[in-house]
């Protein structure tokens, strides 16, 4: 007597779809906030380096840590046949990303830049919606990013103080982009890291931008007046190379493998107060009433976004 067909077996989510527990949420809040320093340190770095110098100074300390990590790890760097295209389309991205951000905060003020720049969970949600089946959007998520957006669209047109800000609207445009490159990014990374070791891909994304920061650092003029270098400089952009761009972005990228862009992207909107606090510490910038509505505004829109809901929802 046959027996009757057994039932297929339920669907597991796919290894970019846990939840987010304690740990990644901890994780992700520390990288979030270590970040928020990142526009601050960048600014003390462009008193006595041009953009792309920034830049390049900054990638080679990251690709050195990453390297490092690897070699603790024992992780390969060498690519395979099959992931070269991958790496370079990331590496393209990286280095546009980059330059634009490197260069819009040469024009804008810190408090500016680091609200802007975190337009990228807006972009990174709605891509992740298309290219990522776990991370739909729901009518509450479209709200909240919608919110969201409105309060980066108040800060676009502050007026910060001319003497940090000397071209606001080109920069402001230059880091707007950038945020959008790096939701792209973000959505990228996330999928060619579940074939390769997370340090490649960084390594690669790094290597790949040096050459043309270098290039562009120590041939393209430089119309802006800078200081003398002192430690403070050199300090930001160790900060930048070895802690943002080096231990944290390992990190947040590995929470990239285990949860989807669009969940861990939202944590981003907690640099922009970390940021915020840091440049008027450091450069006295006045928290005007249009940076803390948007402000206001960024904040409601992740409450929104990131509210629990029910999970058939959130995927269906």
């Amino acid at each position: 007597m046959s027996q009757p067909p057994s039932s297929p077996p339920p669907s597991s989510p796919s290894p970019s779809s846990r939840p987010l527990g304690i740990r990644s949420v901890v994780t992700a809040v520390v990288i979030a906030t270590l970040r928020g320093g990142n526009q601050v340190s960048l600014k003390f770095a462009l008193g006595s380096f041009a953009p792309l110098q920034t830049a390049f100074l900054r990638m080679v300390l990251s690709s050195l840590t990453v390297f490092c990590w690897s070699r603790w790890e024992g992780h390969s760097l060498i690519p395979e046949s099959g992931q070269r295209g991958q790496l370079l389309a990331l590496g393209t991205v990286f280095t546009v990303q980059i330059g634009m951000l490197h260069w819009g905060a040469d024009l804008t003020s810190p408090a500016v830049a680091v609200i802007l720049v975190n337009t990228n969970p807006i972009v990174a949600n709605v891509l992740s919606h298309f290219f990522v089946p776990e991370d739909r959007l729901t009518t509450r998520r479209m709200v909240g990013l919608a919110v969201a957006f409105l309060g980066v669209c108040g800060v676009f047109l502050a007026r910060p103080d001319p003497g940090l800000a000397p071209n606001p609207v080109l920069g402001n445009a230059l880091i707007v982009l950038s945020g959008a490159l790096v939701a792209v990014r973000t959505v990228f990374i996330q999928r060619i890291v579940q074939t390769m070791p997370t340090v490649r891909a960084v390594f690669w994304q790094m290597i790949f931008s040096l050459p043309f920061f270098a290039a562009g650092g120590w041939f393209l003029a430089d119309r802006i007046e800078r200081a003398e270098l002192s430690w403070a400089p050199v300090a930001a952009i160790s900060y930048q190379g070895v802690i943002v761009a080096g231990f944290a972005l390992l990190a947040w990228v590995r929470l990239l493998k285990k949860h989807t862009p669009g969940t861990i992207s939202v944590f981003s909107f907690i640099t922009p107060m970390a940021g915020l606090g840091a440049a008027s510490v450091f450069f006295g910038e006045a928290l005007t009433p249009r940076l803390l509505l948007g402000l206001a505004a960024v904040l409601t829109g992740i409450a929104l976004v990131t509210r629990p809901g029910r999970r058939a929802a959130d995927i269906g």
